[in-house]
């Protein structure tokens, strides 16, 4: 059993391994020379977080998807780029939005550069994910573009809230499943769909996909609070400090009205508070890290999961479906 890609995967299959490590080599290729631009500053900007790593999660999911056809295609690796550039795009959108200083270990691009230069270098990327993906043909291009759509949604959804009398955790799961699933079952769908895969296979892919892709973030969401910044890549808190409501915090709420326990209602408290207080915000990231709701969050995201797994039933057992529920335990494995 050999481990590749992100989360320690393992694999059974030295032909699988073989070809997922040089699908991921090819995309990684692919990505340096779609972000190198005649101007040599806009090369610098676009390259700053390909060169910084990644788990590029969603180039692998591509592989692993396009083994139910012929995983040589011509269009896997130029679909998974495309999806890891949007991917990169969103991030230098995200840190502007959320006033991140750190990403995958570097400082952001708008703390390196400003606001400015990091949206267009996140408008860039997306401009070359585009030139790739009119080479995938029109079908993949409507896919691409109503999974940006709910994406785009998914993120105006978390910035204007849950609207009066809807469950607020029940609205930011749907948000989820656009600010992240959509983009992880695209990539599950363009591996399938660009390997010729039977249109059946390519659906329940999908499936598999969205909710891989939220159990991806719930598990984030709980890495965010428990986390140090060596781990994650990341400044632990930023969603706390930026007053944005991830998943632990709205269990918490939630118990808080049910069970009216003043600790409880105390961090609620601490929480609604002016967190950009370096002390202040360690002492809720301190609060946060034993508390049940955290436990309760770590449940929804093994819970997603599962129900990935149980969405790849209908397809033939193979090393590559053995991979694909393999990585439903590694991706919550991250949140303990």
């Amino acid at each position: 059993m050999t481990v590749v890609g992100p989360f320690g995967l393992s694999v059974r299959d030295q032909a699988l391994e073989a070809d997922v490590q040089a699908g991921l080599a090819a995309v990684e290729e692919g990505l340096l020379e779609a972000t190198k631009s005649e101007v040599p500053f806009i090369t610098e900007a676009a390259q700053h977080l390909v060169r910084a790593g990644g788990k590029r999660f969603r180039p692998l999911l591509v592989m692993l998807a396009a083994q139910f056809g012929d995983p040589y295609a011509p269009g896997v690796v130029p679909s998974a780029v495309v999806v890891e550039l949007t991917h990169l795009a969103t991030l230098y959108h995200d840190d502007v939005m959320d006033e991140a200083a750190v990403r995958r270990g570097v400082d952001s691009a708008n703390t390196r550069w400003g606001n400015s230069v990091a949206v267009l270098t996140g408008d860039f990327l997306f401009a070359r994910a585009s030139q790739i993906l009119a080479d995938l043909g029109p079908e993949a291009v409507r896919v691409q573009a109503l999974a940006f759509e709910r994406l785009v949604t998914g993120q105006i959804l978390e910035t204007a809230g849950p609207t009066d009398g809807r469950d607020p955790v029940e609205h930011y799961l749907d948000v989820l499943g656009g600010k992240t699933g959509s983009l992880v079952a695209v990539s599950c769908r363009f591996g399938a769909m660009t390997s010729g895969a039977d249109e059946t296979v390519v659906d329940v892919l999908s499936q598999y996909g969205e909710r891989l892709g939220v159990a991806f973030q719930l598990a984030d969401d709980v890495l965010d609070i428990t986390s140090d910044s060596d781990e994650s890549g990341k400044t632990p808190g930023t969603d706390l400090r930026e007053g944005i409501a991830t998943l632990p915090v709205l269990r918490l709420r939630e118990r808080a009205a049910r069970l009216g326990q003043p600790e409880d209602l105390a961090l609620c408290a601490l929480l609604d508070s002016d967190l950009s207080d370096d002390a202040r915000h360690a002492e809720a990231l301190t609060a946060l890290r034993v508390h049940p709701a955290l436990d309760q969050a770590r449940r929804d995201a093994v819970r997603y999961a599962e129900e990935a797994r149980a969405a790849l039933s209908p397809l033939r057992d193979c090393d590559a479906k053995a991979a694909l529920e393999n990585l439903c335990d590694a991706v919550v494995h991250r949140a303990g």
